[in-house]
């Protein structure tokens, strides 16, 4: 009778990977790689979305350090996987180490999906059109159309998202972050994708770079439609105010990236202030389907993903 998959195996494990999973059925041959790895919930999106499109694998949790990432992507190609997803902290070093790439996934320096291909690994990134889908479903508006302000553009999902917004050509997005030469070096970055643009200049730059202070954000929050919360500031109670409550207004759209409490406190004032708020569930959740487009060539099952990902939460309170 077939086993259960583990909560999470090694780079041992992988070595040995006919022994460690031979009593799987379906056969395991797709996977996310991460340390830690045991919280991601990963596999229940992704199985439901592999029994509804009736492939014969499943989906595991691999817990690989960073000091044995080279060799475990090695693995894949002798083990017959289809492909894995990456989470912290390999999305750079991954980035690094695969055969060949996306544009979305040079455009964001980061790589978080891998498809094994004729032997070659092929690197992916879904936080850029995971976001985008996100919100559309949320918010029933493209980002072409939003004057977007991304707090923490300097790391890798605030990247991602200053990335998708210059390539739908948003209607106006400032950068914000601490270190203000990084996302000033990132400016420089995308601002080709907005030179061929025809819209009309407005009273304000359409591409601007400001430090993550408050006169800075009064003045600019203003001309803005849609804020992405794309630090991981909003996880503790402890965290420090990313927009001080009084600068939220009704027009405002808020969409934070932290998931889990499902309610930040950057998300509570912005309702209290007559705006709408969501959090990065969805974004989640699309990540996981064009993972799976990637992966198969095919449309997602993402209802089934849908399915799969809200009971992983009850299932967890």
């Amino acid at each position: 009778m077939p086993s259960e998959p583990k909560d999470a195996y090694t780079i041992d494990d992988l070595r040995d990977w006919e022994n460690a999973t031979g009593d799987l059925d379906p056969p395991a041959r797709l996977a996310v790689f991460g340390d830690p790895v045991i919280h991601s919930r990963s596999p229940q999106m992704h199985n439901p979305a592999l029994a509804e499109g009736g492939k014969n694998c499943q989906y595991v949790r691999l817990h690989i350090g960073t000091e044995d990432l080279r060799e475990a992507l090695n693995l894949l190609k002798e083990k017959n996987f289809i492909g894995t997803n990456v989470t912290i902290p390999h999305k750079g070093e991954v980035f690094a180490a695969v055969d060949d790439m996306t544009e979305v996934a040079r455009l964001t320096h980061s790589v978080n999906t891998v498809l094994v291909d004729d032997g070659q690994l092929i690197g992916h990134n879904t936080d850029a059109p995971g976001l985008e889908q996100a919100i559309r479903e949320e918010f029933s508006v493209d980002l072409t159309d939003l004057r977007v302000m991304v707090l923490g553009a300097g790391g890798g999902a605030g990247r991602a998202a200053c990335i998708q917004a210059a390539m739908d050509r948003s209607e106006r997005l400032v950068l914000v972050n601490r270190t203000f030469e990084k996302a000033n070096a990132l400016k420089k970055e995308i601002e080709p994708m907005y030179a061929k643009s025809e819209r009309l200049l407005g009273p304000v730059d359409r591409l601007a770079v400001i430090p993550h202070e408050v006169k800075y954000l009064e003045r600019e929050l203003k001309h803005i439609d849609l804020i992405i919360n794309a630090t991981s500031l909003g996880m503790k109670v402890s965290d420090p105010v990313l927009i001080p409550a009084h600068l939220l207004q009704p027009h405002h759209l808020i969409f934070d990236m932290v998931y889990a409490p499902p309610q930040t406190r950057l998300m509570r004032d912005a309702v209290k202030a007559g705006a709408r708020a969501a959090n990065g569930l969805n974004m989640l959740l699309w990540q996981g389907a064009h993972s799976y487009e990637f992966w198969f060539n095919e449309e997602a099952p993402v209802e089934a993903m849908r399915k799969g990902l809200k009971e992983s939460f009850n299932n967890a309170k």
